[in-house]
């Protein structure tokens, strides 16, 4: 008899985490597995990328409010879901100021599942194994029948600012925790030893054949490619976490050297307002581009010479993986989950983690071509694909 799974997450707006998710549904095996898939939200441009196999939940309207306003919440109706989300917004925000947080989004969600929980419904369907793939996991802890729960970490917890105790309850009420890398686990214990007996590692699956199949499309009218001049990609969402300001300021001094570049970013996000104002505080409406939303962003990694991430912390960058499996030079930030990523002077260039830092890895790329060719020849050699990963999952789900 096939064993039921649940597999929870947001919504399939474009993101790693998504990517990574229909990367796992891709691979898991329908015949062995009876599978669900619950989204709170049935929105997102990968929405149509869900493979035969699960079957997709109808949406719970009271899960529906994560992503909404305090206003909008309270519209619709749902008043003491508004009511606690409103105070868990006061709260995260009060102590991120204290604190002087650079992202306190994270403690406002965080209050926002501990809160608002008693007021959200349980899914009544029983099944052998309850999947969070995306933080918080309240819902799998708390409002879902398992025999087994399976809760996922994405991101490097060194530099998540949380309430360690609310925090640490969460994931008590997990049986198994899957970090998608060695330094997302390592990170994570650190805070949270007592886990490290139920904590292992999956990395994102992917799969280089389907990866170079999506990249055939012809971007050249927006990638524009001039003899002599050198593009640069980066792939992100417009975050504090993605470092965006730094490649700005990193692109004005390139330029300032005299360095014929243009820059282009892939990727949506709160500090789009905020780039754009610096875009043009620091006169690069005409090198740095902000291309905004891609559903496929491989045509356009595909068509850059360096592919950059100037990261100030990563969980485990897909788009960097992404790069290398089509041949890209790559240069990274030394963040703290970065040796994960690539090894420095063998399929990347690891630069310190300031602007100056990423203007020397770009130069370097830019100036010598035996060390760009050399990149270029080792990442066509390797293998970066691991669909293997997902006998780890059915490991953990068996035993």
């Amino acid at each position: 008899m096939k064993k039921k799974l649940l597999i929870t997450s947001f919504d399939l707006a474009i993101g790693g985490v998504e990517r990574s998710l229909i990367g796992l549904l891709k691979q898991i095996d329908y015949n062995k597995y009876d599978v669900d898939l619950m989204l709170f939200k049935h929105e997102g441009e990968f929405l149509s990328f869900i493979p035969n196999g699960p079957k997709l939940l109808p949406e719970i309207p009271e899960y529906t409010t994560f992503r909404m306003s305090v206003a909008q919440i309270a519209k619709e109706g749902h008043y003491p879901i508004a009511i606690t989300r409103a105070m868990a917004k006061y709260l995260g925000s009060f102590q991120g100021k204290v604190k002087k947080m650079d992202e306190p989004g994270y403690l406002v969600i965080q209050y926002g599942w501990e809160i608002t929980n008693p007021f959200l419904p349980k899914l009544h369907k029983e099944y052998d194994v309850a999947i969070g793939f995306l933080w918080p996991h309240h819902f799998i802890g708390e409002k879902v029948n398992a025999k087994k729960r399976i809760g996922w970490i994405h991101t490097d917890y060194s530099n998540i600012p949380l309430n360690q105790k609310l925090e640490k309850k969460m994931w008590g009420k997990l049986d198994k925790i899957v970090a998608v890398s060695e330094e997302c686990s390592n990170t994570f214990l650190k805070l949270y030893p007592d886990f490290k007996s139920k904590t292992t590692v999956i990395e994102n699956i992917l799969s280089p054949e389907f990866i170079r199949k999506q990249a055939n499309e012809d971007v050249s009218n927006e990638i524009i490619k001039v003899p002599g001049r050198t593009n640069l990609l980066t792939v992100g969402r417009f975050s504090h976490a993605k470092g965006l300001d730094r490649a700005i300021e990193a692109c004005k001094e390139l330029v300032n050297e005299g360095f014929d570049i243009h820059w282009y970013v892939v990727g949506y996000g709160p500090l789009e307002k905020d780039l754009k104002i610096l875009i043009e505080k620091n006169k690069l409406k005409d090198r740095f581009f902000l291309l905004g939303k891609k559903t496929n962003p491989y045509p356009y990694i595909k068509a850059c010479d360096i592919y950059v991430q100037p990261s100030r912390y990563e969980g485990k960058a897909v788009t960097i993986r992404e790069a290398q499996i089509l041949g890209k030079p790559v240069v990274i930030t030394n963040f703290p989950t970065a040796k994960s990523q690539a090894c420095d002077g063998v399929d990347a260039i690891i630069t310190p983690q300031n602007c100056s830092g990423i203007v020397t890895g770009i130069k370097r790329l830019i100036e010598d071509q035996g060390i760009r060719e050399n990149l270029i020849s080792n990442v066509r050699s390797r293998n970066y694909g691991n669909e293997t990963e997902i006998e780890k999952l059915y490991e953990l789900i068996e035993s």
